[in-house]
């Protein structure tokens, strides 16, 4: 049986979407859902209830780390999945990236969709760039999912107590005990204004920022892989000149970000999540 945990922190908007791909066609028994509603002031827990075989742990105080090793401890089954409570993920990809797993692989995940529809100019020629960068082919991070055999779980005890778990995972494994399948992707919104990008990048700089201090010190006994600062031109646009223009914003969006977290005492890392990429658009014909 593969278990299956999912830290969620008032996700009550998009958690019912993210059960109900995963298991709209799984049989019986196959996957151990734990949903670990953490800090939430919503329904996030009750939402999560009403999906058949879906066990909910509800914690009073937010955190992810503490979620997910709350999920590990009641988790039963490998493959172990650990997913973003608002990715959505069928159930046929979930199959497919566990699938993965063996002959060497330890950890695996699977290709992105970002959802753009709708989105302004400048978060559409952001991601243009940052959807070709290099690091996603051989990177757990950035799909909201990772999965890991019972020997990938070994690798460490308990997740640490920091904001880039995904990056965390990613440092413990080769590029040989990781695998990538192309033939499914998770379904990741990006945020819909261009402020709430700027939001969601500086706290993803201040969580890895804080994920390579804490290796530095000692404190996470893993390498942990650098930034790759300049991989947007060298491998991205120099190979794709009609990419220029986007590359302006792109350029213009991180280095807003990278001064925002700067500023901020904690280099970021406690800047509020993006929001608007919680949000559920209502059916065409209830507008």
């Amino acid at each position: 049986m593969t278990s299956v945990v999912i830290a969620a922190h008032n996700e009550a908007a998009v958690i019912g979407r993210c059960l109900d791909a995963l298991l709209a066609e799984a049989t019986p028994g196959e996957f151990d859902v734990i949903v670990v509603a953490n800090g939430c002031t919503d329904d996030t827990a009750a939402v999560a209830a009403t999906r058949s075989g879906v066990r909910v742990i509800d914690l009073p105080t937010a955190g992810k780390a503490a979620a997910l090793n709350a999920g590990d401890a009641v988790a039963s089954g490998f493959p172990r999945v650990y997913l973003d409570a608002d990715i959505v993920l069928t159930t046929a990809a979930a199959r497919s990236v566990t699938g993965a797993l063996g002959d060497g692989a330890l950890a695996a995940t699977v290709g992105r969709q970002l959802d753009l529809a709708g989105r302004p100019l400048p978060v559409r020629a952001y991601f243009a760039v940052h959807g070709r960068l290099p690091v996603f082919r051989d990177g757990l991070f950035g799909r909201g999912v990772i999965a890991l055999s019972a020997a990938g779980r070994a690798r460490f005890e308990r997740f640490p107590e920091l904001v880039a778990d995904d990056l965390f995972l990613d440092s413990l494994f080769t590029a040989a005990e990781k695998r990538h399948v192309t033939s499914y992707a998770a379904r990741v919104a990006t945020p819909r204004r261009t402020g709430d990008l700027v939001r969601r990048l500086v706290r993803v700089r201040g969580g890895n920022a804080r994920m390579r201090a804490a290796a530095a010190s000692g404190e996470v006994v893993t390498p942990v892989r650098p930034a790759a600062r300049l991989s947007w031109l060298r491998d991205v646009v120099l190979p794709r000149p009609w990419l220029a223009p986007a590359a302006v914003c792109y350029v213009a969006i991180t280095v807003a970000a990278a001064v925002s977290a700067r500023r901020a005492a904690d280099g970021g890392a406690a800047w509020g999540r993006d929001e608007s990429s919680r949000q559920v658009e209502e059916p065409a014909e209830r507008r």
